[in-house]
């Protein structure tokens, strides 16, 4: 068989996981739009981020199994089928749930690429400088993806529509096909764990609960049984997997980890992380064009000084990290995170893009920081034979915070929307009031003229104002929960983090 360049493999895998990086964040630019054609309101709006976040957090984990049982190559092969099928959907959908539908099946494919990927790069290189530089080239590709999605995003919104940004993955997916089959060779891993069936459906059940609880709670209610029933059984499906876990001789999960403060640490440190930083790639865009009325193409350059820093700092990071400790290196980073997002809510209530602009990029400052450290420090918890299960756990906790995160804070955004509008209707336009909940919907998704479409013409500037002004001040609510969340998850991750590493810990065990 001929051998396979080990640089065209990382140039393939980093192409796929570039795509990956690439989709997840050119959404959200889109989103206005997308609500603005299908009509939707914010709850719908809130759950095409979520179905594909959702399906994509659940099946990290079990996605390495299968990779590692069938094959990277082949899982890869059939990541890419699914995420370009899925795609397709995506751009073809007359309604948001079909839309939502064919995001989550995206986010299936997008799980096996993931893992797949990485697996594939992880076993091209073995020599230590070699492996060092590939991780370096990846971690660049990621970088660029992530900084050029929402202007990119913003540009094919405005000038084709939507639709294209799903249409676009076609031929780029068509493309790593064909550079997936010439450069990589299949591999497979003769002992990894089996498929755990019974602690993914426990795992993927408890994350879906808990978001269709926070989610629908602003359609139907805080105080509604519904609620409560789906947050509890959210809370208990956690305990079963919980429970299934620690059943297994060799689990996806080894729960003996969670006796160590440090490990503890490293995962809450991931969890803050991307619940306080990498979630604002999602909601910044909402203020640039519902607060400031951006267009979709200054949305996406309005978020370039957030995503610059985050490009730039992994790398200032890098060199402190040799002169302090993991612990305060964790601690800085949210503590960067926590004070960039209060004084972006500051900004915002004080109005201009200039101030809002500065702060936030204080924010990206602190997510470059801890962007590399993040998972570094939870790989280092653990023995070297369960680095997968490790690299499997930091990957899931980071998209489950960012689900779970957009649906915590897209609640307060909604519901404070909601709460200031009929406020201000009360005072200012009392015989609108009932039109509240309507509105307020609309706005926060982003499509203002269906928001305003059943009130008369003569009124509808002074709605249209009222309606921006609760916007904005539910935007900031969502901004100091989110900064006084990290400044608490530097705190308790810094002192967690001080803890030692036991060496029975670093142990490789018997396979």
């Amino acid at each position: 068989m001929k051998a396979v360049s080990p640089r065209l493999t990382l140039l393939a895998a980093s192409g796929v996981c570039s795509l990956i990086v690439l989709d997840t964040n050119i959404v959200a630019v889109t989103l206005p739009s997308i609500a603005q054609d299908l009509g939707a309101n914010f709850v719908d709006i809130e759950w095409v981020v979520s179905a594909y976040m959702l399906a994509f957090a659940a099946l990290l984990l079990p996605a390495g199994s299968i990779a590692d049982r069938f094959g990277r190559k082949k899982t890869l092969l059939w990541g890419l089928s699914i995420f370009i099928l899925a795609s397709i959907g995506c751009g073809a959908a007359p309604t948001t749930l079909l839309l939502d539908i064919a995001r989550a099946v995206k986010g299936v494919g997008a799980a096996l690429l993931l893992t797949s990927a990485l697996a594939s790069i992880g076993h091209a290189f073995h020599d230590e400088v070699e492996r060092a530089k590939a991780w370096a080239f990846w971690g660049a590709c990621m970088g660029v993806a992530m900084t050029a999605a929402p202007t990119l995003g913003g540009l094919i919104t405005q000038y084709l529509g939507w639709r294209w940004i799903f249409y676009l993955n076609l031929p780029v997916g068509l493309l790593l096909m064909a550079l997936v089959s010439h450069a990589i060779a299949e591999s497979r891993d003769p002992q990894s764990a089996r498929l755990d069936p019974w602690g993914s459906l426990a795992f993927s059940a408890s994350l879906v609960c808990l978001i269709w609880g926070l989610i629908e709670a602003n359609r139907i209610g805080w105080n509604s049984p519904l609620t409560y029933a789906r947050m509890f059984g959210g809370l208990m499906l956690l305990g079963v997997f919980v429970m299934v876990e620690s059943l297994q001789k060799r689990p996806m999960i080894d729960l003996q980890l969670f006796r160590h403060p440090r490990f503890i640490g490293a995962l809450l440190g991931m969890f803050a992380y991307a619940g306080c930083a990498q979630v604002m790639m999602t909601l910044l865009p909402f203020y640039l064009q519902n607060g400031l009325g951006f267009s979709a193409v200054l949305s996406g350059l309005g978020m370039l000084p957030f995503a610059l820093t985050m490009l730039i700092c992994p790398r200032i990071g890098a060199r402190l990290a040799s002169r302090y400790s993991p612990a305060t290196m964790m601690a800085a980073g949210l503590t960067l995170v926590g004070c960039g997002n209060l004084l972006s809510a500051w900004a915002v209530e004080h109005g201009g893009y200039l101030s809002f602009a500065l702060t936030t990029a204080v924010t990206g400052a602190g997510a470059g920081l801890l962007n590399g450290d993040t998972q570094k420090n939870i790989m280092a918890c653990v023995p070297r034979d369960r680095v997968g299960m490790a690299s499997g756990m930091s990957t899931t906790m980071r998209f489950s915070a960012i689900v779970l995160a957009i649906g915590v804070l897209g609640a307060l955004l909604g519901g404070h929307t909601e709460q200031n509008l009929h406020a201000r209707l009360k005072v200012d336009a009392a015989q609108w009031v009932g039109q509240t909940h309507f509105i307020a919907s609309r706005v926060a998704a982003g499509d203002m003229t269906g928001a305003l479409s059943q009130l008369p013409d003569a009124v509808q500037p002074q709605v249209q104002a009222l309606a921006t002004q609760a916007f904005v001040s539910g935007f900031s609510v969502v901004l100091w929960v989110a900064g006084w969340l990290g400044l608490l998850g530097a705190l308790v991750v810094g002192t967690l983090m001080r803890k030692p590493i036991p060496q029975m810990m670093l142990i490789t065990r018997p396979l």
